[in-house]
């Protein structure tokens, strides 16, 4: 008897349930099929966005598995399965990972923003969190940047994303700006003739015309004068010098 109550329930639910287990395994195969033939489609329209390269492949992957766990999800709907105790699970997982990965959740949030809206690229200079340096990669969680001392820096996108930054290569070019005192007894039409002259043989400035020179500070024993020019940024630290050099030479023939 126990028998056959085992083959009557095993043949009801053989009946009942089969055509929903070989539908669901029909969808499955289909869909990964599609699956399969969507992924190229999309990683193809993501490249053609020119985003940065590990942006491409995240975003394709993640709305690869996006589609894949939709599919299981209709899969299971397809074969009738309970799905109760399975969204509790699913629901409870993600708030608790929510809570716990609040902080890395937040710099992930804000390495797709980084590399989709481009604030700053890899290869940029920049200036922020007390660092200033050269961005040399963009990762989803943070960037890392080489500062002049080939100090590497690495900060969370999170402080990028809501914090000021100061990209200084985004122009391509940086004011330089420096002071030079001098006495009383020194004319000042003279010694702007003559830094004048000195600039306009210094092949390091961007810019050989329109100087900004004038008296930035007057003060009881003597005067500051102030001079402005402009110069290529990836190489300001270098002009910077040179340029202060050639001025100190030439102050010397004032007196």
């Amino acid at each position: 008897m126990e028998i056959e109550k085992l083959y009557t329930r095993f043949t009801d639910w053989f009946i009942h349930q089969a055509p929903r287990v070989l539908l669901g395994v029909l969808v499955l195969v289909v869909g990964m099929w599609v699956i399969r033939m969507l992924s190229g489609w999309i990683k193809k329209k993501i490249t053609q966005k020119d985003w940065d390269p590990t942006l491409e492949v995240f975003l394709s992957s993640l709305i690869v598995m996006a589609l894949r766990v939709l599919l299981i999800l209709l899969v299971i709907q397809v074969m009738g399965l309970q799905m109760t105790l399975f969204a509790a699970l699913i629901g409870a997982f993600g708030v608790a990972a929510g809570l716990a990965l609040s902080g890395t959740l937040q710099n992930f949030a804000s390495g797709v923003l980084i590399l989709m809206l481009k604030p700053f690229r890899v290869g940029d200079l920049i200036f922020t969190q007390g660092q200033e340096g050269e961005v040399t990669s963009i990762q989803l969680f943070y960037t890392v940047i080489l500062t002049r001392d080939y100090r590497t820096v690495i900060v969370p996108n999170s402080k990028l994303s809501n914090e000021v930054i100061i990209n200084m290569s985004q122009a391509g070019k940086r004011r330089l700006d420096m002071e030079l005192k001098v006495s009383y007894d020194i004319d000042f039409e003279h010694a702007k003739q003559v830094l004048t002259d000195t600039l306009n043989q210094t092949s390091d400035l961007l810019v050989n015309t329109n100087y900004l020179i004038g008296i930035s500070v007057l003060e009881p024993d003597g005067y500051k004068i102030s001079v402005s020019v402009w110069v290529d940024e990836q190489d300001y630290p270098d002009t910077r010098l040179a340029v202060q050099g050639k001025l100190l030479q030439a102050m010397k023939s004032l007196r």
